[in-house]
């Protein structure tokens, strides 16, 4: 997958419920009452099953989105270690 390079594979997965996963669900399950209601794209109405896969796909964009974020900040974190490993004069009054 090109939004998350191969080196995210060795973080730890984000837990399935999370407020992003939720708001995108739940944004997504409107999303699937718009369409419904045919006052979105003028469908007739043909049942849950599109609000089910609506909101199914908006859990699922957040969950990426969350892992996206946490390689993110974990990749920012290990190069701020790294130069700190580097340049330990610039640190002196910090712990280790």
């Amino acid at each position: 997958m090109a939004f998350l390079p191969d080196e995210a594979r060795s973080l730890p997965p984000p837990p399935l419920l999370n407020k992003v996963s939720a708001w995108l669900g739940l944004v997504g399950w409107l999303g699937g009452l718009l369409v419904e209601t045919g006052t979105f794209l003028s469908l007739p109405a043909v049942g849950v099953h599109r609000q089910v896969l609506f909101a199914t796909v908006g859990w699922f964009v957040g969950y990426q989105l969350v892992k996206r974020v946490q390689y993110v900040h974990a990749k920012v974190d290990r190069e701020l270690f790294e130069y700190m490993r580097h340049h330990p004069e610039d640190f002196k009054g910090a712990g280790t």
